[in-house]
């Protein structure tokens, strides 16, 4: 598909047709990048759990994804649960 640029301002901009954005899962952000001289647009990466893959991986390959309290005690009863 072709799209005309245009002058938005001071800037250049092109609009994007809704299916793109929907097939991209992109809403009110992106991330811009030039790459071989494309530029590449694309949903931004959620900032919140960036590199948790990462470090759960290395924590696995340390040892030290060790539960740090128990999921039982060893005094306690389930018996006396009350659901």
């Amino acid at each position: 598909m072709k799209s005309n640029i245009r002058k938005i301002g001071n800037s250049k901009g092109i609009i994007i047709p809704q299916t793109f954005l929907k097939e991209c899962f992109i809403e009110e952000e992106v991330s811009i990048e030039v790459k071989d001289n494309r530029i590449i647009i694309s949903a931004p990466e959620d900032e919140k759990r960036k590199g948790w893959e990462k470090a759960f991986k290395e924590m696995a390959d340390n040892g030290d994804d060790r539960l740090v309290i128990p999921d039982l005690f060893n005094d306690e009863e389930i018996t006396d649960w009350t659901w």
